[in-house]
């Protein structure tokens, strides 16, 4: 085939692609009953803080007026999803007291990976929940649910139970692989991270295929976001080699190992496609989103995306958002709360403000980022 005919071709996929789409969008809004959230920090919304110690004041200023669970002043992206979708606000799975799960469960902890790490959490904050121990998790609250439902006597106790019905018209969302990122920047070079990488994303595909077998059918799969413009990435960087950092401060060379990481997550999910015939598969490009608001954070009146709204950053040291810590120069310092979160991207140096996380959500619903380009409320259908 020649160059014309395989353009051609590719633009018949891809007018085909639309049209697929338009399609489903002319459907009626699926009518999840319940969502299950895999996923680390920029998901948590409670597990780690009820694993270990919580998460302290000022987080969750912002809206629920307290600490929540959750890394940001305010709501995170999965609230925003709960939100769109119409459903009340994931409670962790590993919280013991005040859940409810009729409406679904979070099995997301904060510094969780893909691949298993030999690492703790008191070393490099590595989650001992990784995704494979968030997939048996699930797998014993399913079939712990199918034991209790038909024997509770209680409608209180039968009220925050999930229907064993829901688990197949669920919503599933995954959002997790930075952490593995995180950990091959500390102990690997360039050729070992992007070899490991590929096993990455095979565990991640063992993972969606075995929730496929359990009756999951609906998954919506967000990328890895631009690691390289964490201000923590780039806080400690004072003389970058030139063209070590892009035009907007970030390390590139980090933001090119996330694009190879989303590269070969996006052809996995192809390939789940054509294994599993009826899930409905949709890969949401959320590293656009995140790298679309910091390279335009200037023009729509942000703070510099570099800034962090809640610690202390100084030149004489730093103390992080939430703890007491001492300056260079031995005072004490409290890592408070900016005054205005909401213009800031940054809420802690690693984790975005609601703002920011509400920019985002406002990108992905509408399906203009996804792959098939349909919108999260129609995530059930397989276009």
């Amino acid at each position: 085939m020649g160059d014309v005919g395989v353009w051609r071709m590719l633009v018949w996929m891809m007018v085909a692609g639309v049209v697929a789409a338009q399609t489903v969008r002319d459907k009626p809004p699926c009518k999840f009953p319940a969502l299950y959230n895999f996923g680390d920090s920029n998901s948590d919304t409670g597990g780690i803080s009820a694993a270990f110690q919580p998460i302290p004041w000022p987080y969750g200023q912002t809206f629920f007026k307290k600490p929540s669970g959750r890394d940001s002043d305010g709501r995170l992206l999965v609230d925003f999803i709960a939100e769109q979708v119409g459903l009340p606000y994931l409670s962790a799975y590993l919280n013991s007291l005040g859940a409810n799960f009729s409406h679904g469960a979070n099995f997301a902890t904060g510094g969780s990976t893909i691949r298993r790490e030999n690492e703790t959490i008191f070393q490099n904050g590595i989650s001992p929940f990784s995704l494979d121990v968030q997939i048996w998790h699930y797998d014993q609250f399913k079939s712990r649910t199918h034991d209790m439902y038909s024997g509770v006597k209680s409608t209180f106790e039968k009220s925050v139970l999930p229907n064993p019905e829901d688990f197949s018209k669920a919503l599933y969302t995954f959002d997790i692989g930075q952490n593995d990122l995180s950990v091959g920047f500390r102990t690997m070079n360039d050729a070992q991270l992007r070899t490991t990488i590929i096993d990455i994303v095979s565990q991640f595909s063992t993972a969606v295929q075995h929730l496929y077998e359990q009756g999951a059918r609906s998954f919506w799969v967000h990328n890895t976001g631009p690691i390289g413009c964490l201000p923590v990435s780039v806080m400690y960087i004072t003389q970058p080699q030139p063209g070590y950092l892009d035009q907007y401060g970030c390390i590139k060379g980090q933001n090119d190992m996330a694009i190879e990481f989303n590269r070969q997550l996006k052809d996995a999910v192809q390939k789940l496609r054509a294994k599993l015939p009826e899930a409905a598969i949709t890969y949401v490009d959320l590293y656009a989103a995140k790298y679309g608001l910091i390279s335009k954070a200037k023009s729509q009146g942000w703070a510099e995306p570099t800034k962090i709204c809640c610690g202390y950053h100084e030149k004489d040291g730093h103390v992080w958002c939430g703890q007491k810590g001492l300056t260079n120069n031995g005072t004490t310092v409290f890592g408070a709360a900016c005054s205005h979160p909401e213009l800031f991207v940054s809420w802690d140096g690693v984790h975005h403000t609601e703002a920011a996380n509400h920019w985002f959500a406002n990108q992905i619903f509408n399906g203009s980022l996804s792959d098939p380009p349909i919108p999260i409320t129609h995530a059930c259908y397989r276009s």
